[in-house]
């Protein structure tokens, strides 16, 4: 964040956020976990014991109301302010409390579902720097058709997943397709899964993905 640029105030700051697995002072790395439209903090952690791993720290927010943006992330994007600006903001602040307790960004995974998805996937493109790791699971960058995607700086080969049903209502394919080209000449790892007549879920097959990311992070890799 630029320390010369007042920070964003909006209906999802000053909340606190659920921290779950090793204490920082214990973990080796931090996964950030945004959850979906109508949901919690409580519903996105309930991947972590599947994602479990020693020394790693889950922290996840919960927006005001239980939704970051009121309207679909396809919608102009003026009208999901003041909710899309807030709820970039609250990534923003919880990664500089990381850093501030000696997580750098590379050490930490951006991880969300649906709603969260694009959010985190919209606020590493808007934030390019090397990354732990960002799994994007059910959603794409925010904006409607055509919206101008000349992000600049560099994602310095940050391990991407993208991982959607290939009939979401919710998220079309070419949305997540389309997040997968610009991520990808942003000079991201992308790897993308289009799951045939899946719901719009999580599967297992993205849960064993993600462990493989929080692995290589873990390794050194």
């Amino acid at each position: 964040m630029d320390k010369n640029k007042t920070p964003f105030q909006g209906p999802h700051q000053d909340r606190p956020w659920t921290e779950a697995g090793s204490a920082l002072a214990d973990a080796e790395i931090a996964m950030i976990m945004i959850h979906g439209r109508g949901a919690d903090a409580r519903d996105i952690l309930t991947l972590g014991p599947e994602l479990q791993r020693d020394r790693i720290a889950f922290l996840a927010p919960t927006a005001a109301g239980n939704t970051w943006y009121p309207n679909s992330f396809l919608a102009p994007m003026p009208s999901n302010e003041p909710g899309l600006s807030s709820g970039l903001q609250l990534i923003d602040d919880m990664l500089a409390h990381l850093a501030d307790n000696g997580f750098p960004a590379e050490k930490v995974i951006l991880l969300g579902f649906s709603q969260g998805a694009c959010l985190s996937l919209e606020y590493a493109a808007r934030n390019p720097r090397r990354y732990g790791g960002i799994a994007g699971l059910s959603g794409g960058l925010i904006g409607p058709p055509g919206t101008p995607r000349d992000y600049p700086g560099s994602l310095a080969g940050t391990p991407v997943f993208l991982g959607c049903s290939g009939v979401d209502f919710h998220i079309p394919k070419e949305r997540v397709q389309e997040t997968t080209r610009v991520l990808s000449a942003m000079d991201a790892s992308v790897q993308e899964r289009l799951y045939p007549g899946m719901g719009h879920t999580v599967n297992k097959d993205e849960i064993a993905q993600v462990q493989l990311m929080v692995d290589d992070l873990m390794s050194g890799q």
